[in-house]
């Protein structure tokens, strides 16, 4: 099991931007591809974007698509989402977690069932 633990939430201002990072705890962070999701007041838990344990292939949620972008440093055991030109209706508590299966790294998994540790979270709010 992977722990992680997300950072870099804040009130920012529309067309702002943003930087999350989640750090991963143990030795394995490589083998497992990794996710944001993100959960408005209100609504339930929607996928963000998706990349490869190598960092490589991604994949994006139609409505952050162009703006947000995922990427990671397995030297750091760390992955991030850069934010820009965040929308108020980019508000949500933003989690990242890993894919339920180590080494098992195929883009389509972007269900939240396809994940199997998640992070505590980190509030992002952006004003209009």
């Amino acid at each position: 099991q992977v722990q992680l633990v997300e950072s870099g939430g804040g009130l920012v201002q529309a067309g702002g931007s943003l930087r999350l990072s989640c750090a991963a705890s143990g030795r394995t962070f490589s083998s497992y591809a990794m996710g944001w999701f993100r959960q408005a007041p209100g609504k339930g838990r929607e996928f963000v974007a998706r990349i490869s344990g190598s960092g490589g292939p991604t994949t994006y949620a139609d409505s952050v698509k162009g703006r947000f972008t995922i990427s990671r440093d397995n030297a750091k055991n760390t992955v991030y989402l850069q934010m820009n030109s965040l929308k108020p209706e980019d508000t949500a508590v933003y989690y990242c977690a890993a894919d339920s299966r180590p080494l098992w790294d195929v883009a389509g998994r972007t269900r939240i069932s396809d994940f199997g540790s998640w992070g505590q979270g980190t509030q992002v709010t952006v004003s209009s």
